[in-house]
């Protein structure tokens, strides 16, 4: 009979659901180190919640370990990428919390409107004053969401009941998409943090959005706004937030989560005025903890019975003799899909990944999921891989499909990408040198030869002379070392693009003074991983 180990506290109603499955269940909390190590050997599956931490260490001799379920959606607690290396699945819950979340970010919004708090303590204190405390009522206010995923759609949706007007900012999703669904479309921060009276929050933290509401964001907004992130401590700047609500430069904020937990005592939050602070309580209620249990239980038990994989976060089982076959094009359609997300202008709307050559008679799927989970993970950042990214993608509107070609061109086996925005469409294709080098080889009408790793900068021009000197001049003077140069081009002195690898990423200062030169029509700045680094969810190199 399959053991399981439940490693954390977990609803009784998860537990005897195991049990009734026909499943041997112990629970013991408080492992950690080698004892966890230890025991876990002992049984076929774990439940865990935030803790123990599941590190390399503990996941070095798995024993008998084939599977990590984590009664919530972070898996920051388990080192996903030992248990791929381990061929052990990690899964998570990532729905059970979504009502709960949502809720929680309606119930700070309506306290910072009616003032719940402040009069509370007032009264509590021996006051009567209702003249202090007027609010301000939600009905025909804008309501601004950063994020349209699961969590901010259900507070989008709750929001339009309280008769709100919702303006979305998600760079996965379309005005098309946000039309269909009743919310209008904002372009960029710039374009949404002024019409807004409330802010909610709802993305992942990541290099693209940590402090992503500073000061500068916070002056742009209404004083009469307020603030709301029940997401991720981070993604707002905490000081400039307390010296904004000191100023009345805006009017109120509710916190759920930090960029320290538990808060400490010296964060300018706690002496901030206007403030609802709460305890990461985004997913605490026991409907929620009790929805978490059961789909952990329910995952283990139909993977360990009955042989399914949902909800993993690392990568799904593949065929050994398979996977090394495409395990290069794998991490190839991947930085494809990285350099599309960073090379596109404006909201995603479709991507096609044609596979050419010898590549036509494969099964590309894993290739495509590759592909699109490079093309969410740039901005996504937390928990994209090959089981989730075409689900992410769809959720978002995002249209994804595959061809085949199997006539050779220039190379045996090439994939090529098209991803069209509300501002056209661009092409890129790859293709591997030596059976292991992915290179770049055409990007929109230009051929070339072009490494696909680190810094790159991208710059169409004019095929005139002196210009790269000048580009190489301004790197030298900014001490910048160009690794590489491809230049593409159709016809001498016509249009061309120039390609830089670069062993550090230039300053903004270098970047402007190449973007001034008048032959020179625009530059990106691309970053791919290092040179022979394969995805975290392949397991490593």
């Amino acid at each position: 009979m399959p053991r399981v180990l439940i490693a954390d506290k977990l609803e009784g109603a998860g537990i005897d659901w195991l049990r009734q499955a026909g499943l041997e269940v112990d629970v013991r909390l408080g492992l950690k180190g080698e004892e966890l190590a230890a025991t876990l050997r002992e049984y076929d599956a774990c439940i865990v919640r935030s803790q123990p931490r599941i590190t390399a260490a503990c996941l070095e001799q798995p024993g008998r370990l084939r599977a990590i379920a984590r009664a919530g959606v972070g898996v920051d607690n388990i080192d996903v990428a030992a248990a791929t290396r381990k061929g052990i699945v990690v899964m998570n819950t990532p729905g059970g919390n979504t009502i709960a979340a949502a809720e929680h970010t309606l119930a700070l919004l309506l306290a910072l409107a009616r003032r719940i708090t402040e009069a509370d303590a007032r009264l509590k204190s021996g006051g009567w004053d209702r003249n202090a405390f007027v609010g301000t009522q939600l009905a025909g206010k804008t309501l601004g969401i950063i994020g349209l995923g699961r969590i901010g759609r259900e507070v989008a949706r709750r929001a339009k009941a309280l008769e709100m007007r919702v303006v979305v900012l998600d760079p996965f999703v379309t005005a098309a998409k946000a039309a269909e669904l009743g919310y209008e479309m904002a372009r960029s921060l710039d374009e949404l943090l002024p019409q807004v009276d409330f802010l909610t929050l709802h993305v992942p933290l990541s290099d693209e959005t940590r402090g992503m509401i500073g000061a500068p964001e916070l002056a742009r907004m209404k004083r009469t706004a307020r603030i709301i992130n029940v997401a991720r401590g981070g993604v707002i700047d905490e000081a400039a937030l307390a010296e904004a609500l000191h100023t009345g430069q805006i009017a109120g904020a509710g916190i759920d989560v930090f960029s320290v937990e538990p808060l400490q005592p010296d964060n300018p939050l706690l002496r901030a005025p206007n403030v609802v602070l709460t305890p990461h309580l985004g997913a605490s209620t026991v409907e929620a903890q009790e929805t978490v249990a059961l789909e952990a239980a329910q995952l283990i038990a139909d993977f360990l019975l009955r042989g399914r994989v949902a909800n993993a976060v690392n990568m799904p089982a593949v065929d050994p003799q398979e996977l090394a076959e495409v395990r290069p094009f794998v991490d190839l359609a991947r930085r494809l899909g990285l350099l599309q997300a960073q090379l596109a202008q404006g909201a995603i709307r479709r991507a096609t990944v044609v596979y050419k050559g010898d590549l036509a008679g494969k099964k590309n799927r894993l290739l495509t999921a590759a592909f699109t989970a490079g093309l969410l993970e740039y901005r996504l950042s937390e928990g994209v891989n090959l089981v989730n990214a075409e689900i992410l993608a769809s959720e978002r509107g995002i249209e994804i499909s595959e061809s085949s070609h199997p006539k050779r061109g220039d190379f045996a086996a090439m994939i090529q990408s098209e991803v069209e925005t509300e501002q056209g469409t661009t092409i890129a294709a790859g293709t591997l040198f030596g059976d292991q080098y992915p290179r770049l080889v055409q990007l929109g009408p230009f051929r070339m030869e072009g490494y696909l790793d680190g810094v790159m900068m991208f710059f169409n021009h004019r095929d005139v002379p002196g210009l790269i000197g000048y580009v190489g001049t301004i790197f030298g003077n900014h001490r910048v070392n160009i690794a590489q140069m491809t230049v593409g081009r159709q016809a001498p002195g016509g249009d061309a693009i120039g390609i830089l690898n670069l062993d550090s990423p230039p300053p903004e200062e270098a970047v402007a003074a190449v973007q001034a030169h008048p032959q020179i029509r625009n530059v990106r700045v691309v970053k791919l991983p290092p040179p022979g680094e394969t995805p975290p969810w392949l397991g490593g190199g």
